[in-house]
């Protein structure tokens, strides 16, 4: 697939060989059993090296690997009220929303709105103004009561992450045990 005349080759160990034709370089690596792979097309002359690429395609799926296992996975969890929803239900439906945010997830709150509802906009607002007052500790407003439609939305992101949490609480074992 190398189209160019010349190329800079580097071997294996990463000593470069100079210069050569296409021609020699390929014949080279074939004595050794291995391929070219041409690393800098846009370079003059285009760079080639001289590797196993069937390994270095394993080592880069590896490396790409080890880094999805690294990244962090953040849930959105959803709690929906409504404009009449009793006491001890918006009790409930809090002890929820505290229960995912301590364990680092975003909740997202729904207020809905049915039938005349709707024209007393203040009434929904009071209870979401209620819930951001009884998770404030576990968590932060990420973004603040809106409309959308019919319906009344907030978001409420966690203060510590799932991965602080666990960090602290080895730290604590540690240092319990001492």
């Amino acid at each position: 697939m190398i189209r160019a005349a010349e190329l800079r080759v580097v071997d294996e160990t990463g000593e470069q060989l100079g210069v050569m034709s296409s021609d020699a370089a390929i014949e080279l690596a074939e004595g050794k059993g291995l391929d070219l792979v041409e690393i800098s097309p846009n370079a003059e002359p285009p760079v080639c090296r001289i590797m196993d690429f069937g390994k270095h395609k394993y080592l880069m799926s590896k490396k790409a690997h080890e880094a999805k296992k690294k990244q962090t996975v953040i849930h959105i969890k959803e709690v929906k009220l409504r404009v009449k929803t009793d006491e001890h239900d918006l009790l409930f439906k809090i002890r929820n929303a505290r229960k995912f945010l301590d364990n680092g997830d975003k909740v997202k709150v729904t207020l809905s709105f049915r039938g005349r509802e709707i024209t007393h906009p203040e009434l929904g607002l009071a209870s979401l103004k209620r819930g951001i007052e009884d998770v404030k500790d576990v968590g932060t407003v990420e973004v603040y009561p809106k409309r959308e439609g019919r319906n009344l939305m907030m978001l409420l992101t966690p203060i510590i992450t799932k991965e602080a949490k666990k960090l602290q609480e080895k730290k604590d074992a540690k240092d319990k045990n001492k």
